[in-house]
């Protein structure tokens, strides 16, 4: 009896002792969930003032843009209201400098600049028939001079920023020398056939006997006439027919160095120009001479005719052209702004300085790296930065002629 009362009143303790241990688990497991809720709900109002100052940031990162938007639709607003002002401006420039600029430096015949008029005085009537006879033995028959650049044409845009193209007098063809120097061009059927062309695809390309240098060419009456540099200093000026594919004449001019004739376009040595009077050469001496030569060609022979100093400086000049035997030189600045003609020399010394114009070429892309005139259309064909643009001129009679 006594052994299984032990065993009753052990089994209670038992009981009631795992009664305890439960009850305490219990009671931690309890208090552990207590604290985790407890955590979680921090951790919920954590987030909820997180999410609040988010939203407050993306309105106050929101009107912020809104500003910001409505700031620069007024300042593209403001831009292009400066350009349309600008452009006016530009216009106006292009009226008062054309009409009210002072004249471009011009060559004269001093004894012409000293009296106002011809026979103003009896005691002059001998020194007036002899100028009169000196101004009558002229190198040029024509009479007109340039007024103004009546239109200008954007063609297309082709190889590289410095180039030239033209276009013979006598035919329709146009030819395009890409580059500073090569063995090649591109001949085209004419200037229809150039601007709808890709690239020059369309075109046929001429190989020549040898290397063209600067972007002094040009082709006159069938004839392509270029400048070769040489051994040592030796320049020439090569004569191509482009109708039999062959050299027929060459000829030295005289010169000390390779002398760049523009200082902005240091490739060329030399230019050839052609007009109504025929083929012309400019140059410079040397790298000392700070002046550009003229010298009028026969172009058959390519012998020297005739040189003058046209004291037109070298420093600043792009590109230089003839017209009725009028030299029009256009310079512009090392930042590549407006270019312009200042400084016209006239073989014959038949322009006053009253009429030498200073023209100021439409404000383009850059600088022209050449400009060649055709006599039959009265046009100039420009290349400005890979550009090609056509300029129609206006022209006028001579004062003096």
């Amino acid at each position: 009896m006594k052994p299984v009362f032990i065993l009753l009143v052990s089994t209670a303790w038992t009981l009631i002792g795992a009664q305890y241990y439960y009850q305490g688990l219990m009671d931690y497991l309890e208090n552990r969930l207590l604290a985790i809720e407890d955590r979680m709900q921090l951790w919920h109002e954590q987030f909820h003032q997180h999410h609040t100052e988010m939203l407050d940031f993306k309105k106050l990162t929101a009107e912020a843009m809104n500003g910001l938007r409505s700031e620069h639709s007024m300042i593209f607003k403001d831009l292009d209201g400066a350009s349309v002002r600008v452009d006016r401006v530009e216009r106006e420039m292009d009226y008062v400098e054309t009409h009210t600029a002072p004249r471009a430096c011009v060559n004269r015949v001093d004894k012409v600049v000293e009296q106002e008029a011809w026979g103003l005085m009896e005691r002059q009537e001998e020194e007036e028939e002899d100028n009169w006879e000196e101004l009558h033995s002229r190198v040029s028959d024509c009479a007109e001079i340039i007024s103004s650049i009546r239109s200008v044409k954007i063609l297309k845009r082709v190889g590289s920023s410095k180039g030239m193209w033209t276009r013979d007098p006598r035919s329709s063809k146009v030819y395009v020398f890409n580059g500073t120097s090569g063995d090649s061009f591109y001949q085209f059927d004419s200037v229809r056939d150039f601007s709808r062309s890709v690239g020059v695809l369309d075109s046929r390309n001429i190989e020549l006997p040898s290397e063209w240098n600067g972007l002094g060419s040009a082709v006159y009456n069938g004839y392509l006439y270029y400048i070769k540099k040489g051994a040592d200093t030796d320049v020439q000026v090569v004569k191509y027919d482009l109708l039999a594919g062959s050299v027929t004449e060459t000829a030295m001019f005289p010169v000390e160095n390779y002398a760049s004739l523009y200082g902005l376009n240091p490739e060329t040595v030399a230019d050839l120009a052609a007009d109504d009077e025929g083929l012309w050469l400019l140059y410079t001496p040397s790298d000392s001479e700070p002046n550009i030569s003229l010298a009028k060609m026969d172009a058959a022979t390519l012998d020297i005719e005739q040189i003058w100093d046209t004291r037109c400086p070298r420093e600043n000049a792009e590109a230089a052209f003839v017209v009725c035997g009028t030299l029009y030189v256009v310079y512009n600045t090392r930042l590549a702004s407006r270019s312009r003609i200042q400084c016209v020399f006239d073989v014959n010394d038949a322009v006053l300085g009253e009429e030498a114009p200073l023209l100021y070429f439409p404000r383009r892309y850059g600088a022209h790296a050449s400009l060649k005139y055709n006599p039959e259309e009265r046009q100039l064909y420009g290349w400005d930065d890979g550009y090609q643009i056509i300029y129609r001129l206006t022209m006028k009679r001579k004062l003096l002629v």
